[in-house]
Parts: C-alpha cells; sequence; structure tokens
C-alpha cells in the first residue's frame, strides 16, 4: 500500500428516514442511522445475531439527493469515511461521536442483492 486512506463500506438497514437540516448560507446536512448485522454460532451452539449501529452523516447536494432516495428499512451499501468528535453537554459533560461521512451509496432494491 502506498497510501493509507481512511474508507469504511457497510452495507445494512436505514434505521431512520434520512432528517435533513439547512443552515443560514445554503448548505444541507442529512443525518441518518445504518443496522449492520453480524451473525455468528454463540458458545451454547445457538445462532445469535449483533446488531451494530452507524451514524452517517451527507453534505451538501449529496444530502439532498439522499434525503431523496433514502428511506427507513432500505438496504443500502455505503462509502464513505469515519470521523470522531467531541463537544461539552450543558450539563459540562464531554460526549463523544462517530460518525460515517457519506461519499457514495447504492439502494438494493427490496429482495434483491
Amino acid at each position: 500500500m502506498t497510501t493509507l486512506r481512511n474508507r469504511v463500506q457497510l452495507v445494512g438497514n436505514l434505521g431512520m428516514d434520512p432528517e435533513i437540516k439547512a443552515f443560514d448560507n445554503g448548505r444541507k446536512l442529512a443525518k441518518f442511522t445504518v443496522a449492520t448485522n453480524e451473525t455468528y454460532n454463540g458458545g451454547n451452539g445457538k445462532e445469535r445475531t449483533e446488531t451494530q449501529w452507524h451514524n452517517v452523516v451527507a453534505w451538501g447536494k449529496q444530502a439532498e439527493i439522499a434525503s431523496q432516495n433514502l428511506n427507513k428499512g432500505s438496504e443500502v451499501a455505503l462509502e464513505g469515511r469515519i470521523t470522531y468528535r467531541q463537544y461539552e453537554d450543558k450539563n459540562k459533560q464531554t460526549r463523544y461521536i462517530t460518525e460515517i461521512v457519506l461519499s457514495s451509496y447504492l439502494v438494493y432494491p427490496a429482495g434483491k442483492k
């Protein structure tokens, strides 16, 4: 590898319709969640499924397009970069957020992969 990149690829289901926020400067932000599932055999021989939830954000034109094409429950393949940020809430507690900044996605038609 000559160059290392911050790149994330996920296939999962949308947990919510994208929420759109418009800023005073005209820029738009879309926020939504994606659930990914991993199935494995537990210690007792029973099959178990573990779900991970991922926060995804899209900016600008990508946010507009995502809000028109993505719906809760849709199965999507997405690619982006992972970001970390922190802020202090009203109780002076430091909160940490991990997000995927969307670069591209593909919506699977219902029942097809």
